[in-house]
Parts: C-alpha cells; structure tokens; sequence
C-alpha cells in the first residue's frame, strides 16, 4: 500500500467512511454494510474513481482490504491484484508546428491559443498547397459532394464543421459530420492534412478548439488533422479576395458544393500526439472448495469498480462546471454486492463444492478493459470457469420490484432456476437471453462461458454527477443479492457443469429498420492496427461468413479499418443484403471472407 494512499485511508475510517477490513462484520448480507460499502466507494474523497486515478487506487485497496479480512485467497500468484496497462490519455509531442505563407506574409498562429492538433492526428510533416472543400462531405445518395472535381491528392484540405443545414441534430448530412468521418473521407480521397474551422452559422456557436481528450481509439495514420480558430481562416479567405462567410452562406442556402484551390496561400505543418499508458488493477480472490473433484471448478462472480471520475469520458453531464461522478449505483452498488456476497460464502467455506472466485474489474467504462484483460490473461484455465455472475447497477430497486437479468438463454436451466428462486422473492423478472451486453459479462460470454448479469434497471442519474449513494436503495439491494446468493449457490452445489448455449441476436427492429448489422463483438482492449474482436453472434452474418473471435480486421469492402471508428464508418456505407469482402488477420495471416450483411 502507498505510504500517501495509507494515511488518507487512516483518515477516512477515523470519520467514518471506511469499513473495509472491520473485524466485526456481519456474516450475512445487510442493507446496513451495503450501504456502508457504497457511502466510502461513491464518497467525494474517491472523486469518481476513474479509471489508473488516485481514487480509483483507494477503492481497489479498500477492495483488497475487505478480501483480506474476509478471508479470501489472492487469485492472482500470491496476489489480489492483477495489473495491466491502459491508455490513459494522450498529450502533445515536441514537434507540432503550424504555418501559413499568406501572399508572401508568414502567418505563425499559436498552439492551443489559435490552433490545435485534432486528439486523433497522426504523426506527419507535410509542406504545400491548401484545397478548400466546404463540408468535407461526399454523399452521393444526398446528391451532395465537396470534392467533385477538385482534386486533393497530397494537398491539405480545409473543412468546416457540421452540415449545409447547420448544427441541425436531425440533419440528413448527420451520419457526414464527425470529425473522424470527415477525415475518413479526406484521407480515401488522397488528401494529406485536414485544417478544420468553424463557420459563421450556426451563430451561437463560440469558435472553441476541440479537447485533447482520448477517444478510445488510436490515431488515424498518415494523415495529419488540425483545428484553426475563425479568424485564422478568415486570413486564408481574404488572400484569395474573398469572404469566408459569405461563402458559407451561398454554400447553406443553394445546398450546393463551392470548393476551390487556395492559390495564394501555403502551409508547412508537422503533427504529433502521443498516447499515455497508465497501469490499473483487477482485484480478485477466492474461495476453494471442498469436493476432491468440482473444487477444480469455479464460480465467478464479480462488478467492476470503476467509474467516470471527473466525467472525463461517457458523462451525459451537460453543465459547464466539472463535477465530481461518483458512480454510487454505477458501480459501487455492485461492488458492494461481490464483497458481501464473498463474506456471506467465507462464512460457508466448509460447506463449498466449487471455488469461487469474487472479482472487482477496472477500465469497464473505458470498454470492458479490465474483464477483458482478465480472460485474455486467465489465472486459471477458462474451461475450469463453469458460469459468470455479474452485477453491475444493483442499487435502485424500484417500487415494481422489478430486476432485469440477462444471459438467461446462454445456459439450458437457467430460466427455470431464475424463475423457481423467484417464488421467496417476488421479483418482476425481465429476462433477456442474450449474453452479450453493456457490462463485464460480455467478456467472459465471448469465452464460450455461460453468464447470467443482474440490473435494476436505468434512471436519470445514470452517468451524471447525481449518481449519489443517498439514492440507493440498500434494503432492496440487500433482496437482490439474497436471490443472487440462492442462484450462485446452486450453481456451486450442481453436480453437472450448466451447458453453454451461442444465443442468436433477436431481431429487435420492425420491418422499417434497414441499419446494416453483421454480429461481430469488438475486443476495446486490445491495441491493434485494425479492429479486433473477441467473438461473433450465433447465426449472425460475421459467423455464417466464417468470421471468429481473435480475428483482426483490418478491411471492410473497399474501406482500410484501423480502429472501432473506420469499421462503423465502414458499415455505415453498406445495405443490408451487401456481400462484403472482409480481410482480417488470423493467427498472423492474412484472410479473406465473403460476408452478406443483415437487417437490425
């Protein structure tokens, strides 16, 4: 333990906040020690938790700590912590530089002040001439196209933001406007560099620079993409005797494209971002059984613990003053949940058939990094896990009774089991079998494990600031893992290992929904040029097409996939009924599949 992360937790259990490692803790599972958990876990001192923070590294010590005092074994070589890498941020290389040659006048704007380089730019140097081309946008079946003979091969391209109809959220343009997407289409039309500005229209629009925040995605390579403030641009207009905005209004009005050459300027650039790796941990233990054979087999159950910090990603927080997410249903609330549920099997150790393992991931709202990490990098054979429980958002039980479980098709007597143990607690059940789904669950289902997630559902405080542990209902909770307990402990006591059954993605769209769909599951953790994946869905076009987890895709129809980003965009310029040729690299080789693109 940190000398400086010891004395803060000295602090906060001498006010009263930390409960982790208590010598008199209550073998049951009590509304009282739930909501103990969750005051320390979603307290303020932990500042969300995010994930390689500070707080984040106090809540995996009171995690340790608790696994400690009830008795756990450390899963990991002697262990309670699994460490991996991550990228955690990214940050400026000592090469950026911007300059414009305006009529013969040197134009040298200042970095982050009057320009920035864009999160996603790749690292390039380049010195020419400059191509205008309004939206960036190339929409054939919108009869729309800025780069309609202009050529920008090896030229850099400046692109205002958003659409010929503005800010407009149900544009038809919509799917054109990204910044990735708009680079996407620069780069396949030969461009080198994209300088972005921000027109006049929509007026309320304040010219801000882009963050340099990390998207989840790597860099977009051999291309380099900035932003310039207006006036900036403005400059590079008035050198061809024109005006910058009343050429967007011309554009905006006729919805027609007006791109044309920069002759009388020039531009030398050089763009360089560099990711940052942090390190983070999994916290896990466990429980041996005591049958000679089936104490060779585990149970797992496991939450992560991690959560938005100061909203540095995934926050739907729309103030404009950064506060604190404390993340107390998400996901302290299941956090929680794994330590009183490992208490309440310590106290039963004896009467074990199986281990269990109780685990608390990292980096799950970064995509599922952590409880990938783990079973990429198992401390015990996979095939030895019989099934995963999960619980993620367990701590707002409504007046319905209503819990939510998913994974209930992905083993044969799951539903039954679900169904009889509900008889002692009334819940009004949703069951949903698929396995995949926004939590840690998907990765072990990937696995080919069988997985079962509880939830109490979503709520208006859902990845907000006002996610606060004076909103859980503990009491509820505490019936919630009272039934999880009864489901885990009959999978322990099972004399068969439960079956794992592929479930077929349901078709939720109506007879209008023509989104394309292909059935692939995207591995986030992995960095890789390309886009990885850990598994394809029973009957989905990606299995019947030959696909499988651990193949990396490196190209969609005529479309270069580097990252998530390429791959959507890529999907995006299909129809259902498309066949697609998809390259992917498999076990170091390269492979092509003909793939028929389904219906949502």
């Amino acid at each position: 333990m940190k000398i400086m992360s010891a004395i803060l937790l000295i602090i906060t259990a001498a006010l009263g906040f930390y409960s982790g490692g208590q010598k008199d803790k209550n073998p049951e599972i009590t509304a009282a020690e739930i909501q103990d958990h969750i005051n320390y876990l979603a307290s303020d001192s932990l500042e969300g938790r995010f994930t390689g923070s500070r707080g984040g590294e106090l809540a995996a010590e009171y995690i340790e700590a608790d696994f400690t005092s009830t008795g756990l074994k450390p899963l990991f070589n002697g262990s309670f912590r699994q460490n991996f890498p991550f990228v955690s941020g990214i940050k400026l290389a000592d090469n950026n530089k911007l300059f414009f040659n305006i009529n013969g006048e040197e134009l040298n704007p200042t970095i982050k002040d009057e320009y920035t380089p864009a999160p996603f730019s790749g690292n390039i140097d380049y010195h020419g001439e400059i191509v205008f081309v309004g939206y960036g946008i190339s929409a054939p079946d919108l009869k729309y196209d800025d780069y309609k003979d202009i050529d920008v091969k090896g030229k850099a391209v400046v692109i205002m933001r958003y659409g010929p109809d503005g800010a407009n959220p149900h544009s038809e343009f919509g799917k054109y406007t990204a910044y990735r997407y708009k680079t996407n289409t620069a780069k396949e039309k030969g461009a080198s560099a994209v300088i972005f500005i921000t027109g006049y229209i929509p007026k309320d629009d304040e010219d801000k620079l882009m963050k340099l925040n990390y998207d989840g995605a790597g860099p977009m390579p051999d291309i380099g993409i900035i932003q310039i403030k207006r006036d900036i641009a403005d400059k590079l207009f008035k050198g061809e005797g024109l005006e910058f905005k009343s050429i967007q209004e011309k554009i905006d009005s006729l919805k027609s494209p007006d791109s044309f050459e920069l002759k009388n300027s020039k531009v030398v650039l050089s763009t360089g971002i560099e990711e940052i790796t942090g390190h983070t941990d999994n916290i896990g233990g466990y429980i041996e059984g005591h049958d000679p054979i089936l104490k060779n087999e585990y149970i797992v159950i496991g939450a992560h613990y991690d959560h938005l910090g100061w909203g540095e990603t995934g926050s739907l927080y729309t103030g404009s003053v950064p506060e604190i997410h404390n993340g107390a249903d998400d996901n302290a609330s299941g956090t929680a949940g794994v330590l009183e549920l490992a208490e309440k099997f310590a106290s039963q150790k004896d009467s074990l058939k199986r281990s269990i393992i109780f685990l608390c991931f990292s980096g799950e709202e970064l995509g599922l990094i952590g409880s990938s990490y783990f079973v990429n990098n198992p401390p015990v054979p996979l095939n030895k896990m019989d099934a995963m429980v999960n619980l993620d958002m367990v701590g707002r039980l409504n007046s319905d009774n209503q819990l939510i479980v998913y994974g209930t098709g992905t083993s044969t007597g799951f539903k039954d089991l679900l169904n009889n143990d509900n008889k002692d607690f009334s819940f009004k059940l949703t069951l949903n079998d698929e396995g995949y789904g926004p939590s840690d669950q998907s990765s072990f289902y990937a696995k080919e494990m069988p997985v079962l997630f509880f939830f109490t559902g979503t709520h208006t405080d859902y990845h907000r600031p006002t996610d606060d542990a004076d909103k859980i209902n503990s009491k509820g909770e505490e019936e919630v893992l009272d039934y999880v307990y009864d489901i885990s402990n009959y999978l322990d006591e099972e004399s068969t290992k439960p079956d794992y059954i592929n479930v077929p993605r349901k078709n939720e769209g109506g007879p209008l929904t023509f989104s394309v769909y292909v059935g692939t599951v995207p591995d986030y953790a992995t960095q890789v040029d390309g886009l990885k994946i850990n598994g394809v869905r029973e009957g989905s076009p990606a299995q019947k097409g030959g696909l499988q987890g651990g193949d990396i895709i490196i190209q969609f129809g005529d479309k270069k996939i580097s990252n998530i980003y390429d791959y959507t965009y890529a999907l995006g310029d299909h129809n259902p009924g498309d066949v697609v040729d998809v390259v992917v690299i498999r076990n170091g080789e390269k492979k092509t599949f003909k793939v028929e693109l389904g219906a949502r």
